[in-house]
């Protein structure tokens, strides 16, 4: 298992070209199942968990084209449905939550599909209610198989409906919208998550032959066609790998460009990052973080302390929150973090406080930083990551950090974050994998 080992304390300077999205790539290569067209995918983060996806397409017969690291061929022409019922699928499938991102497709296509225990991130409880009764209410059954060890889906034929979601779950819309683009019939769903991975899904769908309009809103209408062709698609700059650059500018006192940075799809992320008194300007597509030596946080109106935490799109990802958790530590001021979605994320928060952070854990979901304004450098420790974004978060506190640190269980972050060591090198980062 390898590890980080990290000298804090420099300050950073050049342009850094930020991967393509995480959260995007397990969605819209999914949906490659809809088709027997071949579909070119590009903009590929190249990191394990993305990788591990398109090996369980392969291992359903998807016949798979590279045209480099970050550009693909798929072809479903040839696809063994009954392999998702495998022993050999439910524990690979087992080891990644994306590929609970199969059956909206293998259901409105083959009328089938098979959904393993999911693996992802140990953050909570993360339920599939949203996905199983959007499948149900299309028609599907659904039960549990004892002689194969995981969930079934089954259904003669899907019909359209309307449907209300009981929450804007993202990947939860995107295996309805999947399996609803084949279903007979018009399918209208009521608070849907409308964030701009699944915008991005709604319109590789489109351009596949799929009728869809509401993109962008919350109230999405599918008029079901009998078959989709191939397409194109070009995935968005990843977000969040986007925030924590912002964060580790100001965190390091580092001049820093973010290159392509697809500003438009940002929506509020640059705001919070300002709340936290981070200084910034953007020039076309690229951000340009300045070398700041201080950065307050703001406070509300009536002066009262201010509190950041997520909220379906548009108001801020959560997966951001281990970020701005960090980066307020070294601010002048407090801020309330609320991480309202998963109720273990900020147990992170110990090793922080090892490291000479001031926070207070109040609760699962709540976390007081007290900025230490740079008076007091956090200090170097050896530490595990425990999830993408904290182990994210907790590289940058060690590149600010003064001394020497130790991350370990950094398969967490190659996860999510393609060649991070080597591209902090070339900003003169001192890190090596170890």
């Amino acid at each position: 298992m390898s590890s980080f080992e990290v000298t804090g304390g420099h300050t950073l300077k050049g342009e850094i070209i930020p991967q393509g999205a995480k959260n995007e790539a397990l969605q819209v290569l999914s949906a490659v199942l809809l088709t027997s067209s071949p579909v070119t995918i590009s903009n590929i983060p190249d990191i394990l968990d993305v990788n591990l996806l398109i090996e369980l397409l392969a291992d359903i017969g998807v016949k798979i084209t590279r045209t480099d690291k970050h550009t693909c061929t798929f072809q479903a022409d040839d696809i063994d449905a009954d392999f998702l019922a495998s022993d050999a699928f439910r524990k690979k499938g087992g080891r990644l939550r994306g590929s609970v991102m199969f059956a909206g497709p293998m259901l409105g296509r083959f009328k089938r599909a098979y959904i393993p225990k999911p693996g992802g991130d140990k953050i909570g409880r993360r339920r599939l209610d949203t996905h199983i009764i959007g499948f149900e209410k299309l028609g599907a059954t659904y039960a549990y198989d004892d002689k194969l060890g995981c969930f079934k889906l089954s259904s003669s034929q899907l019909h359209g409906t309307y449907m209300l979601l009981d929450e804007p779950s993202v990947t939860g819309t995107a295996n309805i919208v999947m399996a609803a683009v084949l279903a007979e019939g018009i399918t209208t769903i009521y608070n849907a998550a409308c964030e701009p991975y699944l915008q991005q899904l709604c319109k590789m769908l489109n351009s596949m032959g799929a009728k869809i309009s509401g993109i962008g809103s919350n109230l999405l209408t599918v008029e079901g066609v009998t078959s989709l062709g191939g397409t194109t698609h070009r995935m968005l700059p990843d977000m969040i790998e986007i925030g924590s650059f912002i964060g580790l500018a100001a965190m390091t006192q580092s001049e820093i460009t973010i290159k392509d940075a697809g500003v438009a799809h940002l929506g509020i992320i640059p705001e919070k990052f300002q709340q936290l008194g981070i200084q910034f300007s953007i020039k076309g597509d690229d951000i340009y973080i300045p070398a700041q030596d201080v950065y307050e946080i703001q406070t509300f109106m009536d002066g009262g302390i201010l509190t950041i935490s997520d909220h379906p799109w548009p108001g801020l990802t959560p997966d951001l929150l281990s970020i701005v958790l960090v980066v307020a530590t070294q601010a002048r001021g407090s801020v309330l973090v609320h991480q309202k979605m998963f109720e273990s994320r900020l147990f992170f928060t110990d090793k922080l406080i090892d490291m000479g952070a001031q926070i207070i854990l109040c609760d699962p979901h709540r976390a007081t930083v007290i900025g230490l304004a740079r008076k007091q450098p956090l200090r170097g420790i050896t530490m595990s990551s425990p999830d993408i974004r904290a182990g994210q978060a907790l590289l940058i506190a060690a590149l600010s950090a003064e001394g020497k640190s130790v991350i370990q269980n950094i398969e967490q972050i190659d996860r999510g974050y393609q060649y991070i060591d080597e591209r902090l090198r070339k900003l003169g980062a001192e890190i090596r994998r170890i």
